[in-house]
């Protein structure tokens, strides 16, 4: 990835992934993504704010005169109200601040799920076997600070990514292991959701709830620690929780193939998987996604990938911009 802006050809497009905690900026075109930037959302009051910190130092007339920006929260209309953050914003107010002549702005994981087709074979880690089916329904899953869910859907008109909030379904057992965490996790929670195991959070509830049944007190882990602790074999309920984050995670992604039809593939984004590396290839990920009794032929050959670019956000922002 080339972050030298003087490198850049043809139309020049602002792009903005902005989480509760980060807001990444950057500026893609059809050679890369340039200038990469990472802003802590604390230090500013708005999201104009932010992004004119970023464009700073540029001078008004080499400013991009488009923009996309991945918002963490619902997009519904011109005015969107970030989730975790304490942002509200017009996208016309934002788009005349900032001198754009248009500005696409989407859900955080939609732009992920727009930017499985550019993504290319040096971007993704396939998991298991399977080759995918040019043409047809693709599904996307995330793990990060929540899970992401969406699916992408050809036609005439390109791709199609689907507004969806499969993160919150109900998550069910395989093992009776994972019916007595669940049933821990239950006492806090009124709903035991996928979002509830298979995210950051989820990392530390899988862990904790495993401490608490084989009677131990858990030690206050971040999501960090814990799949640290696991990659280096250090703690055994940290371990067990990462291994078992892995064997949900592939069930909940058999069941996104088997209710979209995905024969074009699942893709696994977000931050935790990529960084688990050999750990995760050798889970229970892919025994799991095709642990579904009499439709294990149907998912056989579904191929499962990882995504391994580091801004992938970005790719499906220039894919919205484009459609702007």
């Amino acid at each position: 990835m080339t972050t030298d802006s003087n490198a850049a050809s043809g139309p020049v497009t602002l792009v903005a992934d902005i989480g509760a905690t980060n807001a990444r900026f950057g500026l893609i075109d059809g050679t890369g993504i340039h200038g990469s930037r990472v802003l802590r959302c604390a230090d500013f009051l708005s999201l104009e704010a932010a992004a004119l910190a970023y464009l700073g130092g540029m001078p008004p007339d080499a400013r991009p005169s488009r923009g996309a920006f991945a918002i963490a929260g619902p997009v519904t209309g011109d005015e969107v109200l970030m989730t975790n953050r304490g942002w509200s914003f017009s996208t016309a107010k934002v788009r005349g601040t900032l001198g754009l002549e248009r500005l696409a702005v989407i859900n955080d994981f939609t732009a992920v799920a727009l930017s499985v087709p550019r993504l290319t074979a040096a971007d993704v880690r396939q998991v298991g076997e399977g080759a995918p089916v040019p043409g047809r329904v693709v599904g996307v899953i995330g793990p990060g600070s929540g899970l992401g869910v969406s699916g992408l859907v050809p036609g005439p008109e390109g791709w199609t990514a689907l507004a969806a909030e499969g993160g919150h379904v109900t998550m069910a057992p395989v093992s009776d292991r994972e019916s007595t965490v669940l049933a821990q996790l239950r006492k806090s929670f009124d709903h035991v959701s996928a979002e509830r195991v298979l995210s950051g959070p989820g990392l530390v509830n899988l862990y904790q709830a495993l401490c608490v049944l084989d009677h131990q007190e858990p030690e206050p882990f971040t999501p960090a620690q814990v799949s640290d602790a696991a990659t280096a074999n250090t703690n055994p309920h940290c371990v067990e929780a990462v291994e078992m984050f892995c064997a949900m995670l592939g069930t909940v992604a058999g069941n996104l193939a088997l209710t979209l039809g995905a024969r074009g593939g699942i893709y696994i984004a977000g931050g935790i998987v990529p960084k688990l590396g050999t750990l995760f290839t050798h889970s229970r990920f892919r025994k799991r996604f095709m642990e579904k009794g009499r439709m294990r032929d149907f998912l056989a050959p579904i191929p499962t990938y990882v995504i391994i670019h580091e801004l992938p956000a970005f790719l499906g922002l220039a894919e919205a911009a484009e459609r702007a």
